[in-house]
């Protein structure tokens, strides 16, 4: 159950670098930081849809598109962001073509190197914990 959750705390903390990444690279992806609740709320929902998406579009795609497998991350990470763009509240707003194209890119990169490096440090914690 611990290793769930720090798997699950891994996840969200790199869909937020991830979201905090496209903020700052590209000028039409906006997080409104004024309301920090809002962005709170946009990665959890971004975090949740992108676990759920992820194994279904991998099914469907290797179903009827097994030429797409790669992409499997950058699309549900694009629709994750679609869905996060349209809640209300949410706080994050994407307002040219450019960075609706990129954005999927950026985060989906971010992400990916955040819960491929973030781990480490977490498991020597925890095994140093665990020593002492």
């Amino acid at each position: 159950m611990i290793t769930f959750l720090i798997r699950a705390a891994i996840f969200i903390v790199s869909a937020a670098l991830g979201l905090i990444a496209a903020d700052l690279i590209l000028p039409g992806f906006r997080i409104d930081w004024s309301d920090w609740w809002g962005f709170v709320l946009a990665v959890v929902i971004f975090a949740v849809i992108q676990s759920v998406l992820a194994p279904w579009v991998f099914k469907v795609t290797r179903r009827h598109a097994p030429a797409m497998l790669g992409g499997i991350g950058i699309i549900s990470t694009f629709v994750a962001i679609v869905v996060v763009v349209l809640i209300p509240g949410a706080g994050i707003g994407i307002s040219n073509a450019i960075s609706w194209v990129l954005a999927p890119v950026i985060v989906w990169l971010v992400t990916a190197l955040a819960t491929w490096l973030l781990p480490p440090l977490f498991i020597k914690k925890k095994v140093s914990d665990a020593r002492s």
